[in-house]
């Protein structure tokens, strides 16, 4: 029993110091929620929706190449060192764009829409380049052709089921890139060299080249994940086969609105938060205060969850937390009222806390998995704010059945083998009419 105590102290010592380093931080140190990237709602930004133009392409080619669109555009838009920027389709013809954080939205804009450009460059003798690096003026290498010369790329494997990256050149272009093969193992000291490719001024690949390579269709090997090989293909295939894209909204959202949104849907959160736990605790005595710890612990892990998994906290999403969060509640009500019920007709304390989880579970269970159902339902057809209201309310729901019927039962069933905790006033009003119930 001694050691039962031990573990419900260490467990409400833990989750306090989780809530406290989430929320206050330790120290100097940033609480953990700091890093909770905001959207474009309470970060403020621009949002801007694309059309691209279809013209005589089949509906599976431009599907295709607006893929390759919204790759291109991804990793254009990384650049910007904007917060979470968010890019996904909207309908068959669009792409959505949003900007949390944006400043000069012209400039945004203007970098946005414009056309892919693709460039094969021979490097210098002696001269070394990688992925990532800038092309300035001086960068060390001729121009051989630009991306209209390639007629396609997709992935492959070698004879060792590696994944690659293979492209075809046109004929013009497979003959300037053999002269570069060729100058490179006939002039070079070391008979070695790179070819790289360069996609709006920056390099995304640098294979290197030790024999005569004077073919139309080329493969770049190297340590690459199936995932790494597919974009790069899409990277360099969406920079020959740009789409003219036109845009057909725009909307600005100053950043001043979401904060005061934010400061007042926090004072809310805080306020609903005390009011719930006095409550709990009020009616339900120290199933409350055991509840309450949970709930602590819930809220702190779900903040967590979401920058793990690099989730965006939005107005919507905050609706999604407040519902999780009311969720987790009823599903503690629920196993309580239970509780009080089977204290109510005489049997004991432990004899009653299994039994009320055991009919409770049944309840908790299909309310929590419709409601998920529902939220798979909105991020699977939503767009934009609705997908962050269905994530946050996904990992809420998932998060609540876990407090609900893992930590609480717990800290409930440590709680009642401590000989201190055991007079069920600590569970029950008088009024019922027994005295003690604690017989184990």
């Amino acid at each position: 029993m001694k050691s039962n105590g031990l573990l419900l102290f260490v467990s409400v010592v833990l989750v306090f110091v989780i809530a406290w380093g989430t929320f206050l931080g330790f120290g100097s140190m940033q609480p953990w929620i700091s890093q909770l990237a905001l959207g474009l709602d309470i970060e403020g930004g621009v949002a801007v929706v694309f059309e691209g133009e279809q013209g005589s392409l089949s509906n599976q080619e431009f599907d295709q190449l607006l893929e390759q669109t919204k790759a291109v555009l991804t990793r254009r838009i990384d650049t910007f060192g904007l917060t979470e920027p968010n890019i996904t389709r909207s309908g068959p013809h669009r792409i959505r764009i949003e900007l949390p954080g944006a400043k000069d939205v012209d400039a945004a804009l203007s970098a946005i829409g414009k056309t892919a450009v693709l460039e094969f460059y021979q490097v210098n003798e002696g001269q070394f380049v990688i992925a990532g690096m800038q092309v300035g003026e001086d960068f060390p290498g001729k121009l051989l052709f630009r991306g209209d010369s390639l007629k396609d790329a997709g992935v492959g494997l070698d004879q060792f089921n590696n994944s690659t990256v293979v492209f075809a050149l046109s004929r013009e272009a497979a003959d300037l890139f053999g002269e570069a093969s060729r100058d490179i193992v006939e002039n070079y000291i070391l008979k070695e060299g790179q070819i790289a490719i360069v996609l709006d001024q920056e390099v995304i690949s640098a294979p290197r080249v030790d024999h005569l390579l004077n073919t139309e269709e080329l493969m770049i090997t190297g340590n690459f994940t199936p995932e790494e090989a597919i974009s790069l293909a899409n990277l360099i295939r969406g920079g020959a086969l740009p789409i003219a894209l036109k845009e057909v909204q725009t909307s600005y959202i100053d950043a001043t609105l979401g904060r005061e949104a934010l400061s007042k849907s926090i004072f809310a959160g805080i306020l609903g938060f005390v009011l719930v736990i006095a409550i709990m605790i009020g009616r339900y005595r120290l199933p409350g205060v055991l509840s309450s710890i949970a709930l602590i612990l819930y809220t702190s892990l779900l903040f967590l969850l979401m920058i793990l998994f690099g989730a965006t906290l939005t107005l919507p999403g905050i609706a999604g937390l407040v519902l999780s969060i009311g969720m987790a509640v009823d599903a503690n009500v629920i196993i309580f009222e239970r509780l009080r019920e089977e204290l109510g007709v005489g049997k004991s304390l432990r004899s009653s806390v299994r039994s009320s989880f055991k009919r409770a579970m049944s309840t908790i269970i299909d309310s929590n998995v419709t409601t998920l159902l529902a939220a798979v339902i909105l991020y699977y057809f939503g767009e934009g704010p609705i997908k962050g209201f269905a994530i946050t309310l996904s990992l809420g729901i998932l998060l609540s059945m876990f407090s609900a019927i893992v930590v609480t039962r717990s800290l409930l069933s440590w709680g009642i083998t401590i000989p201190a905790l055991r007079n069920t006033n600590f569970y029950l009003k008088k009024e019922v009419g027994h005295e003690d119930y604690a017989a184990l």
